[in-house]
């Protein structure tokens, strides 16, 4: 058996409220007053928990956002993921945590270039048309006298701010490989 199981052992092995010091099993085994410590107290079980941003529940509440947002045709970018984890962690997180964060969910994560907005829905896109439609838009709320809360946006493709093609997504593996995320 191992010198620093067996210390534990014999510490174990006392009565409850029995008193003892860590410091004369220590030497007694020949190990670390301080690890045998930590390891009798159970501190060292969790430790990469304890030092990551985000507890495995809340990573894994990501990653189903994540797949909403996918489902929604949504997908966040590498930035919109490091601002959500930084909100659930309260504290920020680096740009390299949403790398590690990915490669510890490869099996329900993949990051990919977005679709660029078709050429024709390029084309016809102007500040004009948008201004006339808001204008008109308007008009037809007060004539019929429409709540805010009845106004829904039914456009499946929402306003992309990017025309750039580039721009890396991150998709749910299983809705990306479907072909029902692109």
């Amino acid at each position: 058996m191992d010198p620093i199981q067996e210390a534990i052992a014999e510490i174990e092995s006392r009565d409850p409220g029995e008193q003892f010091s860590y410091q004369q099993i220590a030497k007694k085994y020949g190990v670390e007053r301080t690890t045998l410590m930590r390891r009798h107290k159970h501190q060292n079980d969790d430790y990469g928990v304890r030092n990551q941003s985000l507890h495995p529940e809340r990573e894994a509440e990501l990653v189903r956002y994540i797949e909403t947002l996918t489902e929604r045709r949504l997908p966040p970018t590498r930035t919109m993921i490091q601002q959500f984890a930084s909100q659930l962690a309260g504290k920020p997180v680096s740009e390299s945590w949403v790398s590690r964060f990915l490669r510890r969910h490869p099996n329900h994560l993949i990051s990919r270039s977005g679709k660029a907005m078709a050429k024709e829905r390029t084309k016809a896109d102007s500040g004009a048309k948008y201004n006339l439609y808001f204008k008109l838009l308007h008009k037809k709320v007060e004539e019929y006298n429409i709540q805010p809360t009845h106004i829904f946006n039914m456009d499946e493709k929402g306003f992309q701010l990017s025309r750039v093609s580039n721009t890396k997504r991150i998709f749910s593996r299983r809705l990306y490989e479907q072909k029902g995320a692109r």
